[in-house]
């Protein structure tokens, strides 16, 4: 019997051998069309073919990802319990771990590239998904193996039998056991939500931890204050060395220097992504780097090789298209000043969010940046509601509508420069269709 992916972001099919006692159903038959539909979540079910015809069964993957919508469930308890069951793979490793409001991805892309270059081998895990599901979970900056995934995720989800576990958490312990089952000698771990009480904080030992910038966001869970937010932050710092962006605001900035942490500069190395935040975000992982004692060269080259999409990713077709993640103020503080490099007159902004967002002070921020808004509501169910997006893009923008859905926003687009943001569940559909 032989399994097929579906892999819509390769454009096409291909085959791989998988045993079946990674899958943990069966269900109906789907008809041949169903095999190319869009909204087949890629990556995630698995097809087989037999003379009787096409038949669908549920991975483990989808089964963590039918949790999803009861992830809201902080502590560090039960992901703590289930590596004790999986005999503490975290253990295994030197971890990295990363917390902040903004800029955790990209610092954990950078970390990532210098032990590359350092010749290390290094797992990284980092969320959401942008562009694809395996994304978040990679090895030496490649996805990891999807059938090495799929055991470790399989032994998580049975190693939280009976605890109410979140998708995250599983999640969590899958990757770090993935990570030591495939010997990584580093990981490099960012945290989903806050640090304190967060799901990856249940590991044993840091080699060192990173804060990234801090503001106000996720207030109802955080805190409504940025000495709160700092206190939660800071919670991943436990006997370790810690590092911090000296990208901060006051309070942050006092907050930290009473716990005795490193303020790491700007990185002066040349950088091949867009964005004033990037060289405190390069600088981070720089400090943090030469606390791991990876020698400056390596540094240097692990710097200036980093990319990383949906960070003020720039495609040029027939248009100019920025793609960014930008989600909260102080991440559109740096879209505007990226996008007054550009003509407002020529610029369309595609805007949607999800509802624990600060939509209002985001679109004020760059209401002077662009001609047009065009509204959209995220594929997610944690997405604002659509007429409330709407009435506040139309709020700032005197050229406001609204569409179905971003590919339909990108269709309605006739200006020279469109600029798609507000979140990151904006920008895979947007990408497929710009380069369709």
């Amino acid at each position: 019997m032989r399994l097929y992916i579906l892999d819509l972001e390769r454009s096409g099919w291909y085959n791989r051998i998988v045993p079946m006692r990674k899958v943990l159903a069966v269900g109906q038959p789907p008809n041949e069309r169903l095999l190319s539909a869009v909204e087949v979540r890629v990556l995630k079910i698995y097809f087989f073919r037999t003379p009787q015809g096409v038949f669908f069964m549920e991975t483990i993957f989808e089964k963590i990802n039918g949790m999803r919508q009861s992830a809201f469930n902080f502590g560090t308890g039960r992901t703590r319990k289930i590596l004790d069951r999986l005999k503490s793979p975290d253990d295994k490793l030197k971890i990295i771990h990363i917390a902040g409001t903004n800029g955790k991805g990209s610092t954990a892309e950078y970390l990532t590239q210098i032990l590359i270059a350092a010749g290390k081998s290094v797992g990284t895990f980092t969320s959401p998904e942008v562009y694809g599901y395996f994304e978040q979970f990679r090895i030496n900056s490649k996805p990891a193996p999807v059938e090495l995934l799929a055991d470790c995720f399989t032994k998580a989800y049975q190693a939280a039998s009976g605890l109410g576990a979140t998708c995250f958490e599983i999640e969590t312990a899958g990757i770090l056991s993935a990570f030591a089952e495939s010997g990584c000698e580093y990981a490099v771990i960012e945290c989903g939500l806050g640090g304190l009480s967060d799901a990856t904080n249940a590991i044993n030992k840091k080699e060192v931890a990173v804060i990234t910038s801090i503001s106000l966001e996720h207030t109802a869970y955080l805190g409504d204050t940025i000495e709160k937010i700092c206190g939660q932050k800071a919670g991943i710092i436990k006997n370790c060395p810690a590092v911090v962006s000296s990208l901060q605001p006051p309070e942050a900035e006092e907050y930290f220097k009473k716990l005795g942490a490193v303020f790491a500069p700007p990185s002066g190395y040349k950088l091949k992504m867009n964005g004033a935040a990037q060289s405190y975000n390069a600088g981070a992982a720089a400090v943090a780097a030469r606390i791991l004692k990876i020698e400056e060269e390596y540094i240097k080259r692990g710097i200036e090789n980093t990319e990383l999409f949906g960070r003020l990713e720039v495609i040029k077709t027939d248009k100019t298209y920025i793609l960014d993640g930008a989600h909260n103020p102080q991440s559109f503080e740096n879209l505007r000043s990226f996008l007054n490099n550009f003509n407002r007159a020529k610029n369309t902004v595609i805007f949607g969010c999800l509802s624990d967002k600060d939509a209002e002070r985001c679109l004020e921020l760059i209401k002077d940046c662009a001609d047009g808004i065009i509204a959209v509501t995220p594929d997610s169910y944690r997405a604002m509601d659509g007429d409330k997006i709407f009435a506040l893009c139309k709020k700032y923008f005197k050229n406001a509508t609204r569409a179905d859905g971003v590919c339909a926003a990108l269709d309605m687009a006739e200006s020279e420069v469109v600029t798609i943001c507000g979140s990151f569940t904006l920008l895979k559909d947007a990408k497929i269709w710009i380069l369709k």
